[in-house]
């Protein structure tokens, strides 16, 4: 038996915690040991329809209390789960079908699981020939225990981010989930007798699925799980089960802790809500702003939240989920650095003066990992020396499933390019400055999209975290950028024309250069990734 499946089973039979579902409306509390026994029922059903060790099974679900049972259910059978992209009520459903099918195709899988909300998409999976279950149905199987495991076997096949047209599926193993899970409650300082875990993050996203559900049942921790629809209904809900459950750690992207400080600033009132529980508040899954940060720590702060919860990290699903934590208790760490020098001549300059950029630390790499930063020649950079960062160790993939078949993700000594430009510090903390391929070069200049995005966003009637830097000409001695932003004024000619000028103005004054081109869009236009990020290249028929 593997390590994880092992563990998950004890976890089970010994843990008296359990998982909370079904907030606002009906919460009910399910315990390890019951959600454990749904699984056995689960597996039972999947055995019936076919599915053994080796097999892969996509799963549609949008509850977690079904969610959980069925990704242990697949476990038990030898299976690997992957959860797919889920439609929202803007998704063309024959274009979802149609990429969906592609990816159910790309990594073989012999069944579909399906639940609500997303039973109507049964019929539209089985016309394109996919066997498709229900939970429903599968739950009322006999139950059965499980097979025998390995650490090296697949347990979770990750669509990326960008998964869509051309789908790929990072391969996760047993052993990687075994080795992230336990450096990162090492680096959380986790304590499984007092900690609640509040989440609504999608489980089709890795921070989701497996930092905030997997792990949460392989260990055997008190966890408290919404959706993200829940989430967006009222966006206070997070508050509201903080308080409520006295939850001492959450976690959400860099725009989801500012919808939340808006909320809490025009919809909340000092007592509403006691946030002072929460220790620990990651910062994950996008570029985290400095701004947003201390705007986040001001709004929370008359609810009891203290400053030093908040925790910057980085990760990404080739690593399991997480690569570095800022420090427990630290808080946000801002490195603030010579713009210029950055920009011209790729080294990280601490300043306090002139032309300067604050980024955050994300802290050192958490046990089994390592990271180092190279130059376009692969020389590795010594300590504030910019270039792409590269990560090795347990955690860390072999390799994507893509329609081509396997690709390796490591080199020969094991190395792995995240494709993120970033620096060490002299401490070993990691700085990411952006993404290589969305870099904006001018002049001989790195400019870097997120920059001119948040500066964009400052600007009055641009909707919170909708702007978009488009790269004109890549690789051309013009290379230039042009700017997309949503905002409901859209349909106004004179605002329009008042919110273009002063995004113009607000990037030359982040950046020291203007835009080619700035364009006003009615809200829902920037291409998002399911998991909220932006699609840069996709947004080039936009601006052009």
């Amino acid at each position: 038996m593997s390590r994880f499946t092992e563990t998950m089973y004890d976890s089970a039979r010994r843990s008296p915690k359990g998982m909370v579902t079904g907030e606002p409306h009906a919460p009910t509390r399910h315990t390890w040991a019951q959600v454990h026994e749904r699984a056995r029922r689960m597996a039972g059903g999947l055995a019936a329809a076919g599915i053994g060790r080796g097999d892969a099974v996509a799963v549609l679900a949008g509850a977690p209390v079904e969610i959980a049972p069925t990704a242990q259910g697949v476990w038990m059978r030898g299976a690997s789960l992957t959860m797919l992209h889920q439609p929202t009520p803007r998704t063309d459903l024959q274009r979802w079908a149609h990429e969906t099918t592609s990816v159910i195709k790309m990594i073989s899988a012999k069944a579909v699981v399906v639940s609500e909300p997303f039973l109507a998409a049964a019929p539209v999976l089985s016309g394109h020939g996919m066997t498709v279950l229900t939970a429903q149905t599968l739950l009322a199987n006999p139950p059965m225990g499980p097979v025998d495991t390995c650490d090296d076997e697949v347990a979770l096949m990750q669509l990326t981010s960008g998964s869509t047209g051309s789908p790929k599926a990072v391969q996760i193993t047993h052993a990687n989930i075994v080795a992230n899970a336990e450096a990162m409650m090492l680096g959380c300082n986790f304590d499984l007798d007092t900690d609640v875990i509040v989440s609504w993050l999608p489980c089709f996203h890795d921070m989701g699925m497996t930092g905030y559900l997997t792990v949460p049942m392989y260990v055997g921790a008190e966890l408290v799980k919404v959706t993200p629809m829940d989430f967006l209904h009222d966006t206070l809900l997070w508050a509201k089960l903080i308080d409520k459950y006295k939850g001492t750690m959450t976690a959400a992207p860099n725009f989801a802790y500012n919808l939340f400080a808006k909320r809490l600033r025009r919809h909340a009132a000092p007592g509403d809500f006691d946030l002072s529980s929460l220790r620990w508040a990651l910062s994950g899954a996008e570029q985290v702003d400095p701004l947003d940060v201390a705007d986040l720590c001001e709004a929370g702060a008359p609810f009891g939240l203290k400053p030093e919860a908040i925790i910057p990290a980085y990760g990404m699903a080739e690593t399991t989920v997480a690569v570095s934590f800022s420090a427990c208790g630290a808080g946000m760490l801002v490195d603030e650095v010579d713009a210029d020098l950055l920009a011209v001549l790729h080294r990280a300059i601490p300043a306090s003066r002139g032309h300067t950029r604050r980024l955050v630390s994300l802290g050192r790499p958490l046990d089994g990992l390592e990271l180092r930063v190279i130059d376009e020649a692969g020389n590795v950079l010594p300590p504030r020396g910019v270039g792409v960062i590269e990560v090795r160790g347990e955690p860390v993939t072999n390799g994507y499933i893509t329609a081509g078949g396997f690709v390796a993700a490591q080199d020969a000594r094991g190395w792995y390019d995240t494709g993120d430009l970033g620096y060490l510090t002299e401490t070993g903390d990691v700085v990411v400055c952006g993404r290589l391929k969305d870099v904006i070069i001018m002049a001989g200049r790195n400019i870097y999209p997120a920059d001119i995005e948040r500066a964009a966003c400052r600007v009055a009637g641009v909707r919170p975290g909708c702007s978009v830097a488009v790269r004109l000409d890549a690789g051309h001695p013009r290379e230039t950028f042009a700017v997309a932003v949503e905002s409901k004024e859209y349909d106004d000619p004179a605002q329009v024309r008042r919110i273009e000028r002063q995004v113009a103005h607000e990037v030359f004054a982040e950046v020291d250069v203007r835009p080619c081109n700035v364009v006003v869009l009615q809200p829902g236009m920037i291409p998002k990734t399911p998991s909220g990020k932006l699609r840069r290249a996709h947004a080039l028929g936009l601006v052009s």
